[in-house]
This record gives structure tokens, C-alpha cells and sequence, in this order.
């Protein structure tokens, strides 16, 4: 079940024809269209679950909490990975990394897409997260066993004393491994990172403006600009563990 070599090197566009797949739903007529963060509190709302402001206010909190969440995740594990590793079109092997967010969860790059496309699915038809969402956990838990395959093949015993350890998605606090020697790199990270930043900022606009436009053309801002950064960072002089 895990992914081949050719699906790890065209993740970032697979990942993006998701996300278009459900921002556009094409099979939703133009008059029908309605973004999640419009549907959602009307349909609270009309079930009675609160009032309508309330339920606008519940659902941006909602929205920034993911995009918060996403934008933590990938920039603290870039910062941790390396920028030019995680961008890395081939998966990589090398002394397991076992500091910053690897030290509690195996897969915070993943897990941080995950909740970055959560919340952009906010901005799709509710048929189109239905479908995106669905697709982007199974490419993820596809890429994720690809990777653990590989790695535990390159690194033997080390690994899979990390993957007993530490929890594949869901975070444990505690642990008894002993702490990566490693330096972050945090303004690479920001750079190579621009995407879930966008995705936080442009929400932010949003629950300030209500302009979802606007919102848009930020998200596509961070993208563009993410990888122009991208385009100019170093590649990796040794190997080391990739995800990304």
C-alpha cells in the first residue's frame, strides 16, 4: 500500500491536483455554488445548534485553528529536517532525526498538510471536501508507508527502534529516546514554508474582511512565493530522513 518512487517525486503536484479537484467541483452548477465557511454555519444554524453569528465565529476559530496547526507543523519540521531535504524529489536515508516535532510524532510534515488542506477544504463546495479530503489522507498514509518502508530497509534496527517509540500521526509527550544533535534552520524553514503561512494569514483576512477573494489571492501569494523559495534553496550535501 505504500507509495512508489514516481508518486514520492510528484507528491507537491499530486497534493495540488487535490486541492484543485475540490476547490473547483465542476459538478456543482455555478448557481449552486457555496464555500463550506458559507454552508457550514447556515446549516448549524438551521439545525439549531446556536445562532448564525455564533456559528460564523465557531467556524473561523475552526478554520484558524487548523491553518495554525498546518503552518506549526511544517515549519518547525522543515526547520528540524532541513528545507532542502524535505524538498527533496527522492526519498532520502541518513541518522534517524529524532528532535524538535519528531521527537513526539513521526510524520509532523504529513500531519501538517493534512490540517493545511483542512482548512483550505473550508473554502470548497462541501462535495468537493468530501471528495478531497478522503483522497488526501489516503495519498498521505500511502506516502507515509512508502517512506517508513524505505527507511526501515536503509537503516535497520535504529529505525524501527524509532518507529516503536514514536507514534506514526498521533503525538506522545513522553519518550525515552535520546534527543537528535541537530541545528534548526528556521529562516529557510519560513521561506520553504510560505504555503501553510499563507493558508493562516489569508484566513485571518478573511474572519477580518469577510472577502474571500482576497483570501484567495493570499493563499496563492504564499504558494507562488514558497516556491520561488523553493527554487533557490540548497540541495542536500549528505542524506538524512525525508517527509515531506
Amino acid at each position: 500500500m505504500g507509495a512508489t518512487a514516481l508518486e514520492f517525486r510528484l507528491r507537491m503536484v499530486v497534493n495540488v491536483a487535490i486541492i484543485v479537484l475540490g476547490v473547483w467541483a465542476p459538478w456543482v452548477p455555478v448557481e449552486r455554488r457555496q464555500y463550506i465557511l458559507e454552508w457550514l454555519p447556515r446549516e448549524v444554524t438551521r439545525a439549531g445548534l446556536m445562532p448564525f453569528s455564533t456559528a460564523v465565529t465557531t467556524t473561523l476559530i475552526i478554520a484558524g485553528l487548523l491553518a495554525a496547526l498546518g503552518a506549526i507543523l511544517r515549519v518547525w519540521g522543515t526547520a528540524s529536517l532541513g528545507p532542502a531535504t524535505v524538498t527533496s524529489l527522492d526519498m532520502k536515508s541518513g541518522p534517524v532525526v529524532a528532535s524538535g516535532p519528531y521527537r513526539y510524532v513521526r510524520n509532523p510534515l504529513y500531519l501538517g498538510l493534512w490540517f493545511m488542506v483542512a482548512a483550505i477544504a473550508l473554502l470548497m463546495q462541501p462535495s468537493g471536501a468530501a471528495l478531497a479530503m478522503p483522497l488526501l489522507t489516503l495519498f498521505v498514509l500511502r506516502l507515509t508507508l512508502g517512506e517508513e518502508a524505505f527507511l526501515s530497509g536503509r537503516l535497520g534496527e535504529p529505525y524501527r527502534a524509532y518507529l516503536r517509540a514514536v507514534p506514526r500521526f498521533l503525538p506522545r509527550l513522553r519518550n525515552n529516546l535520546p534527543p537528535s544533535e541537530s541545528t534548526s534552520q528556521w529562516g529557510t524553514a519560513f521561506l520553504s514554508e510560505l504555503t501553510p503561512i499563507g493558508v493562516l494569514v489569508g484566513i485571518v483576512v478573511f474572519a477580518s474582511t469577510y472577502n474571500s477573494g482576497v483570501m484567495a489571492r493570499i493563499i496563492l501569494i504564499g504558494w507562488g512565493a514558497s516556491l520561488i523559495a523553493r527554487a533557490f534553496l540548497p540541495r542536500p550535501q549528505s542524506e538524512s530522513t525525508s517527509s515531506a
